[in-house]
């Protein structure tokens, strides 16, 4: 049984509703959702379904209508803009489907950037971006840019950027989505990796059932509610 002190992520009917009047649209409709320390939940859905939603909230990218959101002993909701724009620096790792690196600078300058935003060293930098990078398999890769760089490579230094800052919690949205079926399993036992190895909780959104196979954990989002919520064996874990 999980002790109260594994307890990473507690929703309480969390609510989003968007517009007014006849324009108004309720994107989540009383979200309860409990996420422990080390897991690896991914989170499934149609279109619409609130899931990409759900994600914002949860990366402290916006706000619930109504309902509370505990990360730790923080109650979430609470918090400010700085408030919020600090516990995303400090805990918080996240990896898109697009890369979102910066063309013209290389990759060890890429995965950099959270710390210089942190007011690191540039000793400090230097190191950690060099361990992340030697973490994904590509510190031979530190100077090229993204333009010499495969997507399954982009990708990889992405998520370096993402892991640089040692965050608690990694949130990956469609992190496949721009790669092949070869490059997209890679970056999955990457992401087990991270998980099973170092303990980073992982938090994925995708559509695509095979990459949610590598999960521990299957969260279905339906119209704007928790339609199922199921526990498996995840692909590159070992059943104890």
């Amino acid at each position: 049984m999980t002790s109260v002190t594994d307890r990473l992520i507690e929703l309480h009917g969390i609510t989003k509703t968007y517009g007014q009047g006849q324009a108004q649209f309720q994107a989540l409709k009383g979200i309860d959702l409990s996420i422990d320390a080390g897991d690896f939940v991914a989170v499934m859905g149609p279109s619409g379904s609130g899931k990409s939603t759900a994600m914002n909230i949860l990366g402290c990218l916006d706000v619930p209508s109504t309902g509370e959101y505990h990360f730790r002993d923080v109650q979430v909701e609470q918090l400010d803009r700085n408030q919020r724009a600090l516990l995303r620096r400090h805990y918080f790792g996240f990896v898109f489907q697009g890369f979102n690196l910066l063309a013209r600078t290389s990759a060890q300058e890429n995965v950099e950037l959270p710390l210089l935003y942190r007011g690191e060293s540039t000793k400090t930098r230097h190191s950690a971006a060099r361990a992340a990078l030697d973490k994904v398999g590509l510190s031979t890769w530190a100077d090229h840019t993204p333009a010499e760089l495969s997507g399954g490579q982009q990708q990889r230094v992405a998520i370096a950027r993402a892991i640089v800052t040692n965050p608690v919690l990694l949130l990956a949205d469609e992190p496949t989505g721009n790669l092949d079926t070869k490059r997209s399993h890679e970056i999955m036992e990457l992401l087990v990796s991270l998980n099973r190895d170092q303990g980073i909780t992982v938090l994925m959104v995708t559509h695509e059932p095979e990459m949610a196979d590598y999960a521990k954990r299957v969260v279905t989002f339906v119209d704007g509610k928790i339609a199922a919520d199921k526990r498996q064996a995840g692909i590159g874990y070992v059943l104890e």
